[in-house]
């Protein structure tokens, strides 16, 4: 579980990298995003 908190924040960062480096990929970075969130919710 504090693996899991750990990672939020980071996975945040990172997805915000991305959009400003490419915004075109800014779908994708939510829709990855919103997957990972939602299966480390399930697996908590």
């Amino acid at each position: 579980m504090g693996s899991y908190v750990m990672l939020q924040p980071i996975l945040a960062i990172l997805a915000g990298i991305l959009i400003l480096i490419m915004p075109r990929v800014l779908n994708y970075v939510v829709a990855i995003y919103l997957i990972l969130v939602g299966v480390l919710g399930l697996l908590r």
